[in-house]
Protein backbone atom coordinates (compact mmCIF):
# COMPACT_ATOMS: atom_id res chain seq x y z
CA UNK A 1 0.00 0.00 0.00
CA UNK A 2 1.22 3.49 -0.84
CA UNK A 3 3.02 5.13 2.07
CA UNK A 4 1.48 8.43 1.03
CA UNK A 5 -1.97 6.89 1.46
CA UNK A 6 -2.10 4.60 4.52
CA UNK A 7 -5.90 4.64 4.06
CA UNK A 8 -6.47 5.07 0.34
CA UNK A 9 -10.25 5.30 0.78
CA UNK A 10 -10.13 8.19 3.25
CA UNK A 11 -9.75 11.07 0.77
CA UNK A 12 -12.40 12.84 -1.24
CA UNK A 13 -13.12 11.57 -4.74
CA UNK A 14 -11.38 14.61 -6.21
CA UNK A 15 -8.27 14.10 -4.05
CA UNK A 16 -8.17 10.39 -4.80
CA UNK A 17 -8.61 10.94 -8.54
CA UNK A 18 -5.74 13.43 -8.46
CA UNK A 19 -3.51 10.98 -6.54
CA UNK A 20 -4.30 8.28 -9.09
CA UNK A 21 -3.43 10.57 -12.00
CA UNK A 22 -0.18 11.59 -10.31
CA UNK A 23 0.59 7.90 -9.68
CA UNK A 24 0.89 8.46 -5.92
CA UNK A 25 -1.72 5.70 -5.60
CA UNK A 26 -2.66 2.86 -7.91
CA UNK A 27 -6.15 1.77 -8.90
CA UNK A 28 -5.24 -1.79 -7.89
CA UNK A 29 -4.31 -0.63 -4.37
CA UNK A 30 -7.58 1.25 -4.10
CA UNK A 31 -9.63 -1.67 -5.42
CA UNK A 32 -7.90 -4.19 -3.17
CA UNK A 33 -8.64 -2.05 -0.14
CA UNK A 34 -12.32 -1.77 -1.19
CA UNK A 35 -12.48 -5.56 -1.52
CA UNK A 36 -10.86 -5.97 1.90
CA UNK A 37 -13.53 -3.71 3.43
CA UNK A 38 -16.22 -5.83 1.82
CA UNK A 39 -14.62 -9.01 3.11
CA UNK A 40 -14.56 -7.52 6.60
CA UNK A 41 -18.04 -6.00 6.74
CA UNK A 42 -20.03 -7.41 3.82
CA UNK A 43 -21.57 -10.40 5.59
CA UNK A 44 -22.89 -8.14 8.35
CA UNK A 45 -23.98 -5.11 6.35
CA UNK A 46 -25.43 -7.05 3.39
CA UNK A 47 -25.25 -4.08 1.02
CA UNK A 48 -24.79 -6.05 -2.19
CA UNK A 49 -26.98 -8.30 -4.27
CA UNK A 50 -23.94 -9.11 -6.44
CA UNK A 51 -20.31 -8.30 -5.58
CA UNK A 52 -17.72 -9.05 -8.27
CA UNK A 53 -14.16 -8.73 -6.97
CA UNK A 54 -12.67 -10.40 -10.05
CA UNK A 55 -14.32 -7.99 -12.49
CA UNK A 56 -13.41 -5.04 -10.27
CA UNK A 57 -9.73 -6.03 -10.18
CA UNK A 58 -9.70 -6.43 -13.97
CA UNK A 59 -11.22 -2.95 -14.33
CA UNK A 60 -8.66 -1.55 -11.87
CA UNK A 61 -5.80 -3.04 -13.91
CA UNK A 62 -7.26 -1.41 -17.03
CA UNK A 63 -7.49 1.87 -15.12
CA UNK A 64 -3.84 1.69 -14.10
CA UNK A 65 -2.80 1.09 -17.71
CA UNK A 66 -4.86 4.05 -18.85
CA UNK A 67 -3.44 6.28 -16.13
CA UNK A 68 0.13 5.18 -16.88
CA UNK A 69 -0.30 6.24 -20.50
CA UNK A 70 -1.77 9.61 -19.54
CA UNK A 71 -5.31 8.63 -20.44
CA UNK A 72 -8.29 7.89 -18.22
CA UNK A 73 -11.33 9.94 -17.35
CA UNK A 74 -12.07 11.89 -14.15
CA UNK A 75 -13.32 8.77 -12.31
CA UNK A 76 -10.50 6.53 -13.52
CA UNK A 77 -9.86 3.94 -10.78
CA UNK A 78 -12.60 5.16 -8.40
CA UNK A 79 -14.62 2.25 -6.86
CA UNK A 80 -18.37 2.61 -7.36
CA UNK A 81 -21.47 0.57 -6.52
CA UNK A 82 -24.57 0.34 -8.70
CA UNK A 83 -28.18 -0.04 -7.54
CA UNK A 84 -29.69 -3.23 -8.92
CA UNK A 85 -32.23 -1.52 -11.13
CA UNK A 86 -29.52 -0.56 -13.62
CA UNK A 87 -28.35 -2.80 -16.41
CA UNK A 88 -24.64 -3.57 -16.02
CA UNK A 89 -22.71 -5.49 -18.66
CA UNK A 90 -21.67 -8.90 -17.35
CA UNK A 91 -23.72 -8.70 -14.15
CA UNK A 92 -27.14 -10.19 -13.36
CA UNK A 93 -30.14 -7.92 -12.86
CA UNK A 94 -32.97 -8.70 -10.44
CA UNK A 95 -34.36 -5.23 -9.59
CA UNK A 96 -34.96 -6.62 -6.11
CA UNK A 97 -37.31 -9.31 -7.40
CA UNK A 98 -37.24 -13.04 -6.75
CA UNK A 99 -36.25 -13.91 -10.31
CA UNK A 100 -33.42 -12.76 -12.55
CA UNK A 101 -34.53 -10.38 -15.28
CA UNK A 102 -33.97 -11.36 -18.93
CA UNK A 103 -30.35 -10.91 -19.97
CA UNK A 104 -31.41 -8.64 -22.82
CA UNK A 105 -31.66 -5.76 -22.24
CA UNK A 106 -31.01 -5.91 -18.48
CA UNK A 107 -27.42 -7.13 -18.58
CA UNK A 108 -26.20 -4.34 -20.84
CA UNK A 109 -25.01 -1.00 -19.54
CA UNK A 110 -27.63 1.62 -18.69
CA UNK A 111 -26.97 5.21 -19.77
CA UNK A 112 -25.55 6.28 -16.42
CA UNK A 113 -23.45 3.12 -16.15
CA UNK A 114 -21.96 3.84 -19.58
CA UNK A 115 -21.25 7.36 -18.40
CA UNK A 116 -19.32 6.30 -15.29
CA UNK A 117 -17.47 3.58 -17.19
CA UNK A 118 -16.41 6.12 -19.80
CA UNK A 119 -15.11 8.27 -16.94
CA UNK A 120 -13.08 5.26 -15.73
CA UNK A 121 -14.98 4.14 -12.61
CA UNK A 122 -14.39 0.63 -11.26
CA UNK A 123 -17.75 -1.09 -10.68
CA UNK A 124 -17.61 -3.21 -7.53
CA UNK A 125 -21.06 -4.77 -7.78
CA UNK A 126 -24.80 -4.20 -7.56
CA UNK A 127 -26.46 -3.09 -4.34
CA UNK A 128 -29.80 -4.22 -2.98
CA UNK A 129 -32.96 -2.34 -3.84
CA UNK A 130 -36.58 -2.53 -2.77
CA UNK A 131 -38.40 -4.69 -5.33
CA UNK A 132 -38.66 -2.58 -8.51
CA UNK A 133 -37.74 0.42 -6.33
CA UNK A 134 -41.32 0.62 -5.03
CA UNK A 135 -40.97 1.75 -1.43
CA UNK A 136 -39.09 4.00 0.96
CA UNK A 137 -38.58 1.59 3.87
CA UNK A 138 -35.64 -0.29 2.36
CA UNK A 139 -36.79 -3.85 3.05
CA UNK A 140 -36.27 -6.70 0.61
CA UNK A 141 -37.99 -9.91 1.75
CA UNK A 142 -36.62 -11.84 -1.25
CA UNK A 143 -32.93 -11.18 -0.61
CA UNK A 144 -32.66 -9.77 2.89
CA UNK A 145 -32.52 -6.17 4.02
CA UNK A 146 -29.22 -4.26 4.26
CA UNK A 147 -28.19 -3.47 7.82
CA UNK A 148 -28.19 0.16 8.89
CA UNK A 149 -24.66 0.45 10.34
CA UNK A 150 -25.55 2.99 13.03
CA UNK A 151 -27.06 0.46 15.45
CA UNK A 152 -24.81 -2.45 16.35
CA UNK A 153 -27.43 -4.12 18.55
CA UNK A 154 -30.55 -4.07 16.39
CA UNK A 155 -31.30 -4.30 12.67
CA UNK A 156 -32.94 -1.02 11.66
CA UNK A 157 -34.23 -0.04 8.23
CA UNK A 158 -31.67 1.60 5.93
CA UNK A 159 -34.26 3.55 3.93
CA UNK A 160 -35.17 2.84 0.35
CA UNK A 161 -35.46 2.17 -2.30
CA UNK A 162 -31.67 2.50 -2.83
CA UNK A 163 -31.27 0.53 0.38
CA UNK A 164 -27.78 -0.91 -0.21
CA UNK A 165 -26.27 2.25 -1.67
CA UNK A 166 -25.59 4.29 1.47
CA UNK A 167 -24.53 1.15 3.33
CA UNK A 168 -21.92 0.39 0.63
CA UNK A 169 -20.35 3.82 1.21
CA UNK A 170 -19.92 3.21 4.95
CA UNK A 171 -18.68 -0.31 4.27
CA UNK A 172 -15.82 1.25 2.30
CA UNK A 173 -16.31 -0.94 -0.74
CA UNK A 174 -17.39 2.07 -2.81
CA UNK A 175 -16.64 5.79 -2.87
CA UNK A 176 -19.72 6.56 -4.97
CA UNK A 177 -23.06 4.73 -5.14
CA UNK A 178 -25.50 4.96 -8.04
CA UNK A 179 -29.14 5.21 -6.96
CA UNK A 180 -32.46 6.43 -8.30
CA UNK A 181 -35.09 8.76 -6.89
CA UNK A 182 -38.80 8.61 -7.79
CA UNK A 183 -40.30 9.71 -4.47
CA UNK A 184 -37.18 9.95 -2.33
CA UNK A 185 -35.21 6.79 -3.07
CA UNK A 186 -31.84 8.56 -2.99
CA UNK A 187 -32.59 11.06 -0.22
CA UNK A 188 -34.34 8.64 2.18
CA UNK A 189 -31.44 6.16 2.47
CA UNK A 190 -28.99 9.07 2.52
CA UNK A 191 -30.83 10.56 5.52
CA UNK A 192 -31.25 7.24 7.34
CA UNK A 193 -27.63 6.14 6.88
CA UNK A 194 -25.96 9.53 7.31
CA UNK A 195 -24.58 10.22 3.84
CA UNK A 196 -25.35 12.73 1.06
CA UNK A 197 -28.01 12.14 -1.58
CA UNK A 198 -28.65 14.43 -4.57
CA UNK A 199 -32.01 14.13 -6.34
CA UNK A 200 -31.35 15.62 -9.76
CA UNK A 201 -33.86 17.66 -11.74
CA UNK A 202 -36.21 15.42 -13.72
CA UNK A 203 -34.73 14.84 -17.18
CA UNK A 204 -31.28 16.17 -16.33
CA UNK A 205 -29.76 12.67 -16.51
CA UNK A 206 -31.36 10.05 -18.81
CA UNK A 207 -32.92 7.04 -17.10
CA UNK A 208 -32.36 4.74 -20.10
CA UNK A 209 -31.41 1.20 -19.13
CA UNK A 210 -32.85 1.33 -15.61
CA UNK A 211 -36.08 -0.44 -14.76
CA UNK A 212 -38.91 2.06 -14.72
CA UNK A 213 -41.04 2.86 -11.73
CA UNK A 214 -42.65 6.09 -12.93
CA UNK A 215 -42.03 7.85 -16.22
CA UNK A 216 -43.41 11.00 -14.58
CA UNK A 217 -41.10 11.04 -11.56
CA UNK A 218 -38.02 8.81 -12.08
CA UNK A 219 -34.60 10.42 -11.76
CA UNK A 220 -31.12 8.91 -11.49
CA UNK A 221 -28.05 10.04 -9.59
CA UNK A 222 -25.79 9.09 -6.71
CA UNK A 223 -25.31 8.87 -2.98
CA UNK A 224 -21.94 10.13 -1.81
CA UNK A 225 -19.94 10.56 1.38
CA UNK A 226 -19.71 14.35 1.10
CA UNK A 227 -21.23 17.22 -0.85
CA UNK A 228 -17.92 17.85 -2.61
CA UNK A 229 -18.06 14.24 -3.84
CA UNK A 230 -21.61 14.88 -5.12
CA UNK A 231 -20.37 17.93 -7.02
CA UNK A 232 -17.49 15.95 -8.51
CA UNK A 233 -19.79 13.12 -9.55
CA UNK A 234 -22.39 15.46 -11.05
CA UNK A 235 -19.72 17.31 -13.00
CA UNK A 236 -18.47 14.00 -14.41
CA UNK A 237 -21.80 12.66 -15.65
CA UNK A 238 -24.01 15.65 -16.42
CA UNK A 239 -24.00 16.28 -20.19
CA UNK A 240 -23.72 20.04 -19.63
CA UNK A 241 -20.39 19.59 -17.85
CA UNK A 242 -18.62 16.29 -18.56
CA UNK A 243 -15.70 17.57 -16.47
CA UNK A 244 -15.96 18.02 -12.70
CA UNK A 245 -13.14 20.50 -12.19
CA UNK A 246 -14.81 23.62 -13.67
CA UNK A 247 -17.92 22.93 -11.62
CA UNK A 248 -15.91 22.39 -8.44
CA UNK A 249 -13.93 25.56 -9.06
CA UNK A 250 -17.08 27.59 -9.71
CA UNK A 251 -18.58 26.51 -6.37
CA UNK A 252 -15.47 26.62 -4.19
CA UNK A 253 -15.88 30.32 -3.42
CA UNK A 254 -19.45 29.87 -2.20
CA UNK A 255 -20.27 31.41 1.19
CA UNK A 256 -23.21 31.03 3.56
CA UNK A 257 -23.26 34.82 4.02
CA UNK A 258 -26.49 36.13 2.54
CA UNK A 259 -27.82 32.74 1.37
CA UNK A 260 -31.60 32.98 1.60
CA UNK A 261 -33.12 29.84 3.10
CA UNK A 262 -36.89 29.59 3.23
CA UNK A 263 -38.51 27.19 5.71
CA UNK A 264 -42.03 26.33 4.47
CA UNK A 265 -44.51 26.00 7.30
CA UNK A 266 -46.19 22.70 6.52
CA UNK A 267 -47.21 19.41 8.10
CA UNK A 268 -43.71 17.98 7.70
CA UNK A 269 -42.43 19.94 10.67
CA UNK A 270 -45.46 19.04 12.78
CA UNK A 271 -45.16 15.35 11.89
CA UNK A 272 -41.44 15.15 12.71
CA UNK A 273 -40.48 13.12 15.74
CA UNK A 274 -39.31 15.53 18.43
CA UNK A 275 -35.76 14.21 18.40
CA UNK A 276 -35.51 14.62 14.63
CA UNK A 277 -37.01 18.11 14.65
CA UNK A 278 -34.62 19.24 17.41
CA UNK A 279 -31.61 18.18 15.33
CA UNK A 280 -32.90 20.01 12.26
CA UNK A 281 -33.74 23.16 14.23
CA UNK A 282 -30.25 23.18 15.68
CA UNK A 283 -28.65 22.77 12.26
CA UNK A 284 -30.67 25.66 10.81
CA UNK A 285 -29.66 27.86 13.74
CA UNK A 286 -26.00 27.09 12.97
CA UNK A 287 -26.50 28.06 9.32
CA UNK A 288 -28.16 31.30 10.42
CA UNK A 289 -25.29 32.10 12.79
CA UNK A 290 -22.91 31.57 9.85
CA UNK A 291 -24.71 34.22 7.81
CA UNK A 292 -27.63 32.39 6.25
CA UNK A 293 -30.89 34.33 6.11
CA UNK A 294 -33.63 32.08 7.46
CA UNK A 295 -37.24 33.03 6.80
CA UNK A 296 -40.55 31.23 7.28
CA UNK A 297 -43.36 31.14 4.76
CA UNK A 298 -46.65 29.38 4.07
CA UNK A 299 -45.93 25.93 2.68
CA UNK A 300 -49.33 24.41 2.00
CA UNK A 301 -48.20 23.55 -1.53
CA UNK A 302 -45.79 21.03 0.02
CA UNK A 303 -48.69 19.32 1.80
CA UNK A 304 -50.83 19.40 -1.34
CA UNK A 305 -48.01 17.84 -3.37
CA UNK A 306 -47.62 15.04 -0.82
CA UNK A 307 -51.36 14.34 -0.82
CA UNK A 308 -51.46 14.16 -4.61
CA UNK A 309 -48.37 11.95 -4.81
CA UNK A 310 -49.89 9.46 -2.38
CA UNK A 311 -53.51 9.55 -3.60
CA UNK A 312 -53.29 10.51 -7.29
CA UNK A 313 -52.15 7.04 -8.36
CA UNK A 314 -49.68 8.24 -11.00
CA UNK A 315 -46.68 6.17 -9.93
CA UNK A 316 -48.81 3.10 -9.22
CA UNK A 317 -50.42 3.31 -12.67
CA UNK A 318 -47.10 3.75 -14.43
CA UNK A 319 -45.24 0.89 -12.74
CA UNK A 320 -48.17 -1.47 -13.26
CA UNK A 321 -48.34 -0.55 -16.94
CA UNK A 322 -44.57 -0.92 -17.35
CA UNK A 323 -44.48 -4.34 -15.70
CA UNK A 324 -47.46 -5.46 -17.79
CA UNK A 325 -45.70 -4.39 -20.98
CA UNK A 326 -42.15 -5.53 -20.22
CA UNK A 327 -42.20 -8.16 -17.44
CA UNK A 328 -45.76 -9.51 -17.21
CA UNK A 329 -44.69 -12.76 -15.54
CA UNK A 330 -43.36 -10.75 -12.59
CA UNK A 331 -46.76 -9.39 -11.51
CA UNK A 332 -47.72 -12.72 -9.93
CA UNK A 333 -44.47 -13.11 -7.97
CA UNK A 334 -44.25 -9.65 -6.41
CA UNK A 335 -43.93 -9.71 -2.63
CA UNK A 336 -47.10 -8.42 -0.92
CA UNK A 337 -45.28 -5.30 0.34
CA UNK A 338 -45.13 -4.29 -3.33
CA UNK A 339 -47.83 -6.36 -5.04
CA UNK A 340 -50.61 -5.40 -2.63
CA UNK A 341 -49.78 -1.72 -3.04
CA UNK A 342 -49.89 -1.67 -6.83
CA UNK A 343 -53.07 -3.74 -7.03
CA UNK A 344 -55.98 -1.81 -8.51
CA UNK A 345 -53.75 0.57 -10.46
CA UNK A 346 -55.45 3.03 -12.80
CA UNK A 347 -55.15 2.22 -16.52
CA UNK A 348 -53.06 4.79 -18.36
CA UNK A 349 -55.97 5.43 -20.72
CA UNK A 350 -58.37 6.21 -17.85
CA UNK A 351 -59.78 9.68 -17.24
CA UNK A 352 -58.70 9.43 -13.59
CA UNK A 353 -55.04 8.93 -14.57
CA UNK A 354 -55.12 11.73 -17.10
CA UNK A 355 -56.71 14.05 -14.56
CA UNK A 356 -54.07 13.19 -11.95
CA UNK A 357 -51.29 13.78 -14.49
CA UNK A 358 -52.79 17.13 -15.49
CA UNK A 359 -52.88 18.21 -11.83
CA UNK A 360 -49.21 17.18 -11.44
CA UNK A 361 -48.26 19.36 -14.40
CA UNK A 362 -50.15 22.33 -12.97
CA UNK A 363 -48.29 21.88 -9.68
CA UNK A 364 -44.95 21.86 -11.51
CA UNK A 365 -45.90 25.11 -13.26
CA UNK A 366 -46.63 26.78 -9.90
CA UNK A 367 -43.70 25.38 -7.92
CA UNK A 368 -41.44 28.43 -8.33
CA UNK A 369 -43.86 30.46 -6.20
CA UNK A 370 -42.56 28.55 -3.17
CA UNK A 371 -39.26 30.37 -3.50
CA UNK A 372 -39.98 34.02 -4.38
CA UNK A 373 -36.50 35.49 -3.79
CA UNK A 374 -35.18 32.57 -1.70
CA UNK A 375 -32.22 30.50 -2.90
CA UNK A 376 -33.36 27.20 -1.39
CA UNK A 377 -36.06 25.66 0.76
CA UNK A 378 -35.15 23.77 3.92
CA UNK A 379 -37.18 20.69 4.87
CA UNK A 380 -36.63 17.48 6.81
CA UNK A 381 -35.28 14.57 4.76
CA UNK A 382 -36.64 12.13 7.34
CA UNK A 383 -39.46 12.55 9.85
CA UNK A 384 -38.75 9.45 11.92
CA UNK A 385 -35.82 7.62 13.38
CA UNK A 386 -35.23 4.38 11.43
CA UNK A 387 -37.42 1.75 13.13
CA UNK A 388 -36.35 -1.87 13.67
CA UNK A 389 -36.73 -4.08 10.62
CA UNK A 390 -38.70 -6.59 12.66
CA UNK A 391 -41.30 -3.95 13.44
CA UNK A 392 -42.33 -3.73 9.78
CA UNK A 393 -41.28 -7.12 8.43
CA UNK A 394 -44.36 -9.13 9.42
CA UNK A 395 -47.05 -6.47 9.57
CA UNK A 396 -48.18 -5.06 6.22
CA UNK A 397 -50.30 -2.34 7.84
CA UNK A 398 -47.38 -1.15 9.94
CA UNK A 399 -45.18 -1.30 6.82
CA UNK A 400 -47.60 1.00 5.01
CA UNK A 401 -47.55 3.51 7.87
CA UNK A 402 -43.75 3.59 7.99
CA UNK A 403 -43.50 3.72 4.20
CA UNK A 404 -45.72 6.81 4.11
CA UNK A 405 -43.61 8.43 6.82
CA UNK A 406 -40.44 7.84 4.81
CA UNK A 407 -41.93 9.33 1.64
CA UNK A 408 -43.75 12.30 3.18
CA UNK A 409 -40.78 14.71 3.34
CA UNK A 410 -39.29 13.77 -0.04
CA UNK A 411 -42.04 12.92 -2.54
CA UNK A 412 -43.40 16.51 -2.75
CA UNK A 413 -40.13 17.47 -4.45
CA UNK A 414 -40.75 14.89 -7.19
CA UNK A 415 -44.39 15.93 -7.57
CA UNK A 416 -43.32 19.58 -7.96
CA UNK A 417 -40.49 18.80 -10.39
CA UNK A 418 -37.74 20.32 -8.21
CA UNK A 419 -34.20 19.21 -7.34
CA UNK A 420 -33.03 18.48 -3.79
CA UNK A 421 -30.22 17.13 -1.64
CA UNK A 422 -30.08 15.51 1.79
CA UNK A 423 -27.06 16.29 3.97
CA UNK A 424 -26.30 14.92 7.44
CA UNK A 425 -27.57 17.26 10.18
CA UNK A 426 -26.78 15.23 13.31
CA UNK A 427 -27.80 12.21 15.37
CA UNK A 428 -31.14 11.87 17.13
CA UNK A 429 -31.64 10.61 20.68
CA UNK A 430 -31.36 7.00 19.48
CA UNK A 431 -28.01 7.69 17.88
CA UNK A 432 -29.46 7.50 14.36
CA UNK A 433 -28.76 9.98 11.55
CA UNK A 434 -31.02 12.88 10.62
CA UNK A 435 -30.95 14.46 7.16
CA UNK A 436 -31.52 18.12 6.31
CA UNK A 437 -33.13 18.48 2.89
CA UNK A 438 -32.31 21.49 0.77
CA UNK A 439 -34.54 22.09 -2.27
CA UNK A 440 -33.99 24.28 -5.32
CA UNK A 441 -35.90 25.22 -8.45
CA UNK A 442 -36.03 22.84 -11.40
CA UNK A 443 -32.75 23.01 -13.32
CA UNK A 444 -30.86 24.77 -10.53
CA UNK A 445 -28.82 21.72 -9.52
CA UNK A 446 -25.57 23.67 -9.59
CA UNK A 447 -26.90 26.39 -7.28
CA UNK A 448 -28.30 23.73 -4.97
CA UNK A 449 -24.94 21.98 -4.78
CA UNK A 450 -23.22 25.29 -4.05
CA UNK A 451 -25.52 26.03 -1.10
CA UNK A 452 -25.15 22.47 0.15
CA UNK A 453 -21.36 22.78 0.01
CA UNK A 454 -21.39 25.93 2.12
CA UNK A 455 -23.81 24.28 4.54
CA UNK A 456 -21.48 21.29 4.82
CA UNK A 457 -18.59 23.61 5.62
CA UNK A 458 -20.62 25.01 8.51
CA UNK A 459 -22.05 21.74 9.81
CA UNK A 460 -19.17 19.44 8.90
CA UNK A 461 -19.00 16.35 6.73
CA UNK A 462 -20.78 13.18 7.82
CA UNK A 463 -17.73 11.89 9.68
CA UNK A 464 -17.12 15.27 11.30
CA UNK A 465 -20.77 15.75 12.24
CA UNK A 466 -21.87 12.23 13.09
CA UNK A 467 -18.71 10.27 13.74
CA UNK A 468 -18.40 6.70 12.48
CA UNK A 469 -21.23 4.11 12.59
CA UNK A 470 -21.10 1.62 15.44
CA UNK A 471 -20.76 -1.39 13.17
CA UNK A 472 -17.57 -0.23 11.45
CA UNK A 473 -15.68 1.41 14.31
Amino acid sequence: MSRAFPDPLAGSVAETARALRQRDLSAIELCEEAITRHQEFGATLHAYQHFDAEAALAAARDADRALASGRGGPLCGIPLSVKDIYGVEGMPAFAGSARRLPEKPWSTDAWLVKRVRRAGAVIMGKTHTVEFAYGGVGMNPHWGTPYNPWDAEMARIPGGSSCGAGVSLWEGSAMLALGSDTGGSIRIPAAFTGVVGHKTTKGRLPTDGATQLSSSFDTVGALTRTVSDSIYFFGCVDPKWGDPLPLLESLEASSMEGVRIRVPECCLWEDCETGVRDVLTGALEELETAGGEIERSVGTMIDDAYDHYMSGGIGKAEIHAWLTAHLPDWLDILHPTVGARIAGALPLESDEYRTALSKHRRMVALADSLFDDADVLALPANLISPPPVQEVADDLERYKVVNKATLQPTCPVNMLGLCAISIPAGLDGKGMPVGLQLVARAGDDESLLGVALTAERVLGTAVERLGVPALIR
